[in-house]
């Protein structure tokens, strides 16, 4: 594993935010849901996500998420992707997102 500098992780900005929509991306070519988070004083932001392995739309709605906000927005399946949701990623587990483990303020930063 190649380790960075502290400043390549500063330059990630990484915030808490909580789903407020979330609905199958019938466009994309693997299953995937559009979402809709709300990051408190930093805004609304779209992501089109593939957690459907272990989501219901109905689960994510309300759910806490960390995601990174300055990455250049991605058009994905129809969707202007303006945030990267975070999970873990494993072949036994699948896509499991990361949260935290109290409520905080959306738009807490991650450090």
């Amino acid at each position: 594993m190649e380790t960075i500098d502290y400043s390549a992780f500063e330059a990630v900005h990484m915030y808490v935010g909580t789903i407020l929509e979330a609905s199958p991306n019938e466009k994309a070519r693997k299953p995937a849901y559009k979402l809709r988070i709300d990051f408190g004083p930093l805004g609304q932001k779209s992501s089109s996500a593939q957690l459907t392995e272990h989501y219901t739309p109905e689960q994510l709605v309300g759910m806490q998420v960390v995601a990174v906000l300055n990455f250049e927005p991605k058009r994905i399946a129809g969707v202007k992707s303006e945030v990267l949701v975070l999970a873990a990623v494993s072949e036994m587990e699948g896509t499991v997102l990361l949260q935290p483990t109290q409520p905080v303020p959306n738009g807490a930063r991650i450090s």
